[in-house]
C-alpha cells in the first residue's frame, strides 16, 4: 500500500520535478564543465558571471520545455516523443547561455568551450534521469500477484512488448512471461523488459522445458497463416496451450490488451484468412425494419439474432418450436429469460396454418429461414421427418412470406445440396428450388444462401470430438481421406446478412471457403488443442449411409452467374413446382414426382 502510494506520488509531480531536475543539472553541468576547463581552480570561476550564464540557460531550459510540452505530460516519460523535446530543449538552452557569452564579448563570462560541454553535460543527465524515472515506473507498475501460467512470447516485435508490458502490469493476469523466441535473426539475444530472446520456432520445446513454461502466446498479429499454424502445432507437439492475439487492425486501434488474449481455436488452422464481410456497409436494409428468423433458438438462428440486434431493426421477431431454444435465446439476448416477449414466438414451421397468422399478425418485411433438420445419420433413418421439416416446412414459410409480401427472404442451405447423395441433400435441394419458384411470382426478393459445415454449431463434429476427449474416448471418424468444407458461426452469420443484401430472384450464393480439410487432420489438431502434448485417439468407423467422402459447393445443374464479392460465389439452380410433391413423405415419393436424374437414383 504504502509503495503504490508513493508510486501516485511520483506521478503526480513528475512534470514539476522533472523541471527542478532540469534546472539543478544545468547549475552542476556549467560549474563541473568551467571547473574542467580552467584546470579545477575553483577560483578562477567568477561567482556573478557563472550565475548570469547559469541564469539565461536556465530560463531558456524551463521556458523552452513549458512552450513545447516537455513539463505539460504530452508524452510518456522516457517515450521517443519526449526524448526529443528534452533534446530541443536542451540545445536551446545551450544556445542562449553561448549567446550571452559571445555577446558580451572579451573577457568573456566564461569559455566557449566549457558552455558547450555543460549543454552536452546537462541533455545527458536529462536524460539518464528520465531514464531512472521509467525504470521506476515499470518497476513500480507491475503486478507482484501469484500467476498459475508461465509463458513464453512468440514475437519480439512491438505487439511482442506489448503484451510483455500489459501481462506484467495486469493486476488480474493470470500468466507471467518468462522468457521470448522469434525466428528473427537481427533479434537474437534481443532484451524487452528483463525477458531475452532465447531462440526461434525450432526452439520451443527446448524453451519450455528450460523456463518450466506452460502457455506459449504468439505475439505476430501480421505474420501469415502458415507461420502461425507451424508455431502453434510446435507449441501443441511440446505441451503447451497456445494463446493468441487479435487481428492487427484491433491492436493498431486498441494497442494489446490483456483481455484480447484468447486461446487458439479451430478456425485458426483453417487453410485461408477467415472471412470478414462489410456488414456495416451492407445491412442498411435491416435497419427500421421488421425481421423475422425461424429456427432462432439453433447455433446459426441465435447468432444471426445477435447480429441482426446490432442493426436496430424496427422488430425482431425469433421463431422456433423448442421451447428450451427459447429460453437458452431469450437469456443471450437479454439476461432475463422471462420468455414473456412478443418477439419470442412459439411455433412449428411444419403447421401451416399457425405460420400464415403469424405472417398475418406480425407483417415481417426480412425472413432469415435457418428451421431445419440437419442430421445426415438421423434423416437417413427418419426420412419423412426431414421432408416434413425441410421441403413442406420450407414451403410453409415460403407461402406465408409470398402471401404477405415480404421483402426480403433468406434460404439458409447445406453443401450437402449440391449433388446430394442423402436426404439432408436432397431435402435442402428441394429448398433452394422452392425458393427459386417462388422468386419471380412475388414482388420481395427471395434467394439461397449455401454453407459449408460450421465448427461448433449443435450436434457438428466438433462438439462431439469435445465430448469424446472429455470422455477419454477415442476420437470417431468416418473414412481417414475424409474432407468437409468449415466455416465459422460468424462467418455463416455474416454470409447471411450479406446474400440478403445482394441476392437476386433466385440466387444461390455460397462463400468462397478455400480449400477442403480432412476430418481426421482437425481430430488431431482438437486433441492438441485440448490436450497438448498428448497423442490422439484416432478410431475409424467407415462411412455411414448418406455421407460423402469429399463434399462439393455446386451441383452439375447449377448455372454459376458470378462473383458479386470477391468472397461470395453466386448461381442460380432449376425452379421447382411445389406442387409436383404434393403428399410426398417418402424417399420413393419423392423420386417419382421430380424429374430429377439424381433424385431418381436416391437410394438408403
Amino acid at each position: 500500500m504504502q509503495q503504490k502510494r508513493w508510486f501516485g506520488h511520483f506521478r503526480r509531480w513528475r512534470f514539476p520535478l522533472s523541471a527542478v531536475l532540469d534546472a539543478a543539472l544545468w547549475l552542476g553541468a556549467l560549474y563541473v564543465a568551467t571547473l574542467a576547463r580552467l584546470s579545477f581552480e575553483p577560483e578562477a570561476i567568477v561567482a556573478s558571471n557563472y550565475a548570469k550564464v547559469a541564469v539565461v540557460a536556465i530560463a531558456m531550459q524551463l521556458t523552452a520545455g513549458v512552450l513545447m510540452g516537455l513539463y505539460r505530460g504530452r508524452h510518456p516519460i522516457a517515450s521517443f516523443g519526449e526524448v526529443m523535446l528534452v533534446v530541443a530543449s536542451s540545445v536551446l538552452a545551450g544556445s542562449a547561455a553561448t549567446l550571452l557569452v559571445v555577446l558580451t564579448g572579451s573577457p568573456s563570462l566564461l569559455p566557449i568551450s566549457a558552455v558547450l560541454a555543460a549543454t552536452a553535460y546537462q541533455m545527458l543527465g536529462a536524460l539518464g534521469v528520465r531514464y531512472v524515472g521509467r525504470l521506476i515506473v515499470e518497476i513500480s507498475g507491475r503486478s507482484g500477484h501469484d500467476r498459475e501460467h508461465r509463458a513464453i512470447v512468440f514475437g519480439a516485435g512491438d505487439a511482442g512488448y506489448q503484451l510483455v508490458q500489459a501481462l506484467q502490469r495486469d493486476p488480474e493476469a493470470d500468466t507471467v512471461p518468462v522468457a521470448l523466441l522469434d525466428d528473427d535473426p537481427t533479434k537474437a539475444k534481443r532484451r524487452m523488459q528483463e525477458l531475452r530472446v532465447v531462440g526461434g520456432k525450432k526452439d520451443i520445446a527446448a524453451a519450455a522445458e528450460r523456463f518450466d513454461a506452460d502457455v506459449l502466446l504468439i505475439a505476430m498479429p501480421a505474420a501469415p497463416h502458415d507461420v502461425i499454424v507451424d508455431v502453434a502445432d510446435r507449441a501443441q507437439a511440446a505441451g503447451l496451450t497456445v494463446r493468441v492475439l487479435p487481428r492487427l487492425s484491433q491492436i493498431v486501434e486498441h494497442g494489446v490488451r490483456v483481455r484480447d488474449i484468447r486461446d487458439i481455436a479451430l478456425a485458426d488452422f483453417l487453410e485461408r484468412d477467415e472471412v470478414r464481410l462489410d456488414l456495416e456497409q451492407i445491412a442498411g436494409y435491416l435497419e427500421g425494419k421488421r425481421v423475422l428468423v425461424t429456427g432462432a433458438g439453433g447455433s446459426i438462428g441465435s447468432e444471426l439474432c445477435a447480429t441482426i440486434r446490432h442493426f436496430n431493426p424496427a422488430r425482431l421477431l425469433m421463431l422456433d418450436h423448442s421451447e428450451s431454444n427459447l429460453h437458452r435465446l431469450s437469456l443471450s439476448m437479454d439476461g432475463s429469460g422471462s420468455l414473456d416477449s412478443p418477439d419470442l414466438i412459439l411455433a412449428d414451421i411444419r403447421d401451416p396454418e399457425a405460420l400464415q397468422e403469424i405472417f398475418e399478425r406480425e407483417s415481417p418485411q426480412v425472413v432469415f429461414h435457418a428451421a431445419a433438420h440437419k442430421h445426415v445419420p438421423f434423416l437417413e433413418s427418419y426420412p419423412a421427418e426431414a421432408i416434413k421439416t425441410n421441403v413442406q416446412g420450407t414451403f410453409n414459410v415460403l407461402a406465408a412470406a409470398a402471401d404477405t409480401q415480404v421483402e426480403r427472404f433468406v434460404n439458409i442451405s447445406t453443401d450437402k445440396a449440391a449433388d446430394p447423395v442423402n436426404v439432408l441433400g436432397f431435402t435442402k435441394r428441394i429448398g433452394e428450388r422452392f425458393t427459386a419458384h417462388f422468386a419471380p411470382l412475388t414482388t420481395g426478393v427471395f434467394m439461397s444462401v449455401r454453407f459449408g459445415n460450421v465448427l461448433g454449431s449443435d450436434g457438428s463434429v466438433i462438439p462431439t470430438f469435445r465430448e469424446q476427449l472429455t470422455q477419454g474416448r477415442p476420437l470417431t471418424i468416418t473414412h481417414p481421406e475424409a474432407t468437409r468444407y468449415f466455416m465459422t458461426i460468424p462467418e455463416a452469420v455474416q454470409l447471411v446478412v450479406q446474400a440478403g443484401a445482394i441476392g437476386g430472384d433466385g440466387n444461390v450464393l455460397v462463400l468462397e471457403m478455400g480449400e477442403p480439410v480432412k476430418i481426421i487432420d482437425l481430430a488431431h489438431r482438437l486433441a492438441a488443442q485440448l490436450k497438448p502434448g498428448v497423442p490422439a485417439n484416432i478410431k475409424v468407423i467407415g462411412l455411414r449411409p448418406g455421407e460423402k467422402l469429399h463434399e462439393v459447393l455446386f451441383s452439375a445443374d447449377d448455372t454459376t452467374v458470378d462473383k458479386p464479392h470477391e468472397q461470395l460465389w453466386r448461381c442460380t439452380v432449376p425452379p421447382l413446382d411445389p406442387a409436383l410433391l404434393d403428399g410426398a413423405t417418402t424417399r420413393e415419393h419423392l423420386a417419382k414426382l421430380i424429374d430429377d436424374p439424381a433424385l431418381a437414383t436416391w437410394h438408403r
